[in-house]
């Protein structure tokens, strides 16, 4: 099988990596093109710890990774790339995800906004999905209309995550009746469901 992930960033190699794998019975390879070195260095340390072969050859322009599954993994320090920069997959032990920008950190909004969108798109294809997702502030427009977000966060709600955006947000920006996925809340609710769960991971 092949999978072609080239112009594509992290976490979606990772992701399509994992999800082709499944199909695949032991000992038949995935070849998976990449066109960028945090690419190269998550699927090698996937193949690691997911018990594969792999064999790395340099294109032209890109990189082919082939994984063969042998049934038994490895430590990930037996990565040819391990202690390279990568973009893991995020392990979610929180219950509550609040999202109260459409950009993620401080720096370059644009940068932001593509590290908001891989990491939803991450969240909705983990195994296990938070149990609530607040939107706030900026982080309103994710739910709306137009956000390139909106077909994860429907497959988060399908399932089985309670999606919801702060009323006095849409209305401070003017897009209530964008509002595209989940239901409208209040800060009371809001407060409610942070108190009420063991963890809140926030951006």
């Amino acid at each position: 099988m092949q999978v072609d992930a080239r112009n594509m960033t992290c976490p979606k190699p990772v992701i399509l990596a994992i999800e082709a794998l499944s199909k695949l019975g032991r000992e038949k390879p995935l070849e998976l093109l990449v066109d960028n070195e945090t690419a190269v260095g998550n699927v090698s340390r996937l193949a690691a710890e997911r018990g594969c072969l792999l064999d790395v050859a340099r294109r032209d322009g890109y990189t082919s990774l082939t994984l063969t599954p042998t049934g038994a993994a490895h430590p990930v320090s037996d990565s040819p790339t391990a202690g390279a920069a990568v973009c893991d997959l995020p392990v979610v032990p929180a219950s509550v995800i609040a999202i109260g920008s459409d950009a993620m950190g401080r720096g370059s909004d644009e940068l932001g906004r593509i590290l908001v969108k891989g990491l939803v798109y991450a969240l909705a294809h983990q195994e296990g999905v938070p149990r609530t997702m607040l939107f706030y502030n900026s982080g309103a427009c994710l739910t709306c209309e137009g956000s390139e977000s909106l077909d994860d966060i429907r497959e988060l709600e399908s399932r089985g995550t309670e999606v919801l955006t702060c009323g006095t947000c849409l209305d401070f920006y003017g897009i209530r009746e964008k509002l595209a996925v989940g239901s409208v809340t209040n800060l009371y609710a809001i407060a409610e469901a942070v108190a009420a769960q063991p963890g809140v991971f926030s951006i």
